[in-house]
């Protein structure tokens, strides 16, 4: 990555962040540096002194979201949830995303993978990687806690959960329904979860009357 300049911070922090906005709503090759710099009110040349190259700023956006990301999934660690209140913890993520009127960065990428540089690509399969090996770790914790149930390796459910996600978001956006999502994200997390059994006293109290007196 180029050198930035002293006292750059700042400016290549707002073009990293005017750049993720442009990504997250019209993806890698719907925007220019020209449309980062009439946003920001910079000329090109300062913004490729901040980053050499589109594809060196698409680097490093991914970098920047993926350490994000893993912060928010430390903290669901650190909170000493159980493993329901963490995959619940988990759509959130992705739901205070769409709430932005915004797509998750990297499925974003996805869906242009192939005209990505090589460099891109690699930070893309590990940003899903990452979520993937996470979420195995939360499902395995839930099977053997006995607050989760599912069939098959917890690598090949936390997949599914991740395409599920992502998917559920692009179909949503369209319709400008966030309620879509939500119902797909529910029905993924909930089918999981193993339920109390439900007695008669607690499934219909109405109908329960204490012992008539002699």
């Amino acid at each position: 990555m180029a050198t930035r300049k002293p006292g750059g911070a700042d400016t290549a922090a707002q073009v990293l962040d005017a750049a993720e906005r442009f990504i997250q709503r019209r993806g890698f090759n719907g925007f220019s540096y020209a449309d980062v710099a009439a946003e920001l009110k910079l000329t090109k040349a300062a913004l490729h002194y901040h980053f050499a190259s589109k594809a060196e700023l698409g680097q490093a956006l991914i970098v920047r979201y993926g350490g994000r990301f893993a912060a928010s999934l430390d903290a669901l660690d650190a909170s000493g949830s159980d493993a329901p209140a963490k995959l619940d913890g988990y759509v959130n993520l992705y739901l205070d995303v769409l709430r932005n009127e915004r797509m998750c960065l990297c499925g974003m990428l996805a869906a242009e993978y192939q005209t990505l540089p090589a460099p891109m690509r690699d930070a893309v399969v590990e940003f899903f990687d990452q979520n993937e090996r996470w979420l195995a770790r939360v499902l395995e914790q839930g099977r053997s806690q006995g607050t989760l149930r599912f069939e098959g390796p917890a690598s090949e459910r936390a997949r599914m959960i991740v395409g599920g996600l992502e998917g559920a978001m692009l179909v949503a956006r369209p319709y400008g329904d966030i309620t879509r999502f939500e119902t797909s994200a529910a029905h993924l997390v909930q089918e999981l979860i193993v339920r109390a059994p439900v007695t008669a006293r607690s499934a219909n109290p109405a109908t329960t009357r204490p012992p008539r007196r002699a």
